[in-house]
């Protein structure tokens, strides 16, 4: 059997991945480990991954393959497709395959397995509902808009979510329900995130909630200098949402900038209301600012409201 894992949603794969090891380490019984073979293509050579693949299992019925990245062994991915129809009945087979280039014969090659699998990011609704999952699996439950919510407080890397939904399906107790209050007792806002809602707060005109939002950041002793690099950050996923215009849809303009779908589908709300020339002038402000600072004798925090309050009382 061949199995093909790849995608960019790192904890889906990994899950998989240690689902199907866990699986066949069971079915093999006393002595498992010595069926079970990990290489690495970045330090493997092609001659010591084939003899993995051609050799037979030592003391067991099977034996299990796990390479992880094969394809960064150019003379492996040139002889692919002979070593796959040479595998014995004898030897299962897991790639790994995080990134994939899909112009090359190597990707059409895997694509054509039985047991390719793509492990895409998921976007919040994606999130959401996994988080309702993983809750269940724990015994508690948690309504969809406080998944999104608890999404939108820490952010989208679903390692830290896991982590985030085990903690509060605990703190919840067996059969209740994780409420937005238990959220906020238990996890702490991600930088990242709150600095979004900092400028969509600013944007929509709420100055009150937008200073809130910068004294939590500095409550939190995150320093000026930080804020301004994730205000950068924020206001460049922005220029490039703009640019792209609005008939673009938000997965293609992820894919092509490399970022969670999820960040581009929150952005997209501010991109509307600014223009791109406006878009283009917060940015050259920020760097103003940011210059000013490492020259000048300046007090940050008062630069930086002004430059928030200026952001909401634009028209």
């Amino acid at each position: 059997m061949i199995t093909i894992l790849t995608g960019a949603n790192s904890y889906a794969l990994r899950a998989e991945l240690h689902k199907l090891v866990d699986g066949f380490l069971a079915e093999q019984g006393d002595g498992a480990d010595m069926a079970l073979e990990r290489l690495d293509g970045e330090d493997s050579s092609y001659e010591r991954m084939q003899e993995a693949l051609q050799s037979l299992p030592f003391l067991a019925s099977k034996k299990l393959v796990v390479l992880q990245a094969p394809g960064a062994n150019k003379e492996f991915a040139e002889k692919a497709a002979d070593l796959l129809k040479e595998l014995p009945e004898t030897t299962d087979l897991i790639i790994v395959e995080p990134k994939l280039d899909k112009r090359l014969a190597y990707y059409k090659l895997l694509k054509k397995q039985k047991g390719y699998t793509e492990f895409p990011e998921l976007d919040e609704n994606g999130l959401a509902a996994w988080l309702i999952k993983q809750a269940a699996a724990r015994g508690a439950k948690i309504a969809s808009n406080d998944a999104r919510y608890l999404v939108e407080r820490v952010g989208t890397n679903q390692h830290y979510l896991a982590n985030e939904i085990e903690k509060l399906s605990l703190g919840a107790g067996e059969g209740e329900k994780i409420t937005r209050q238990l959220i906020d007792d238990l996890t702490a806002a991600t930088p990242s995130s709150t600095i979004f809602q900092l400028l969509e707060a600013a944007f929509t005109g709420n100055t009150k909630h937008a200073l809130e939002l910068y004294a939590e950041q500095r409550a939190l002793k995150v320093e000026p200098q930080q804020i301004i690099a994730m205000l950068a950050w924020q206001l460049h996923v922005l220029a490039l949402v703009k640019a792209a215009g609005s008939s673009k849809p938000t997965d293609d303009i992820a894919r092509e900038a490399k970022l969670n779908p999820f960040v581009v589908r929150k952005t997209a709300g501010v991109a509307r209301s600014l223009t791109m020339a406006r878009t283009r002038q917060l940015v050259a402000d920020l760097t103003t600012i940011d210059e000013r600072l490492k020259r000048e004798s300046l007090n940050a925090d008062d630069v930086l409201l002004e430059y928030l309050i200026g952001l909401s009382n634009d028209d």
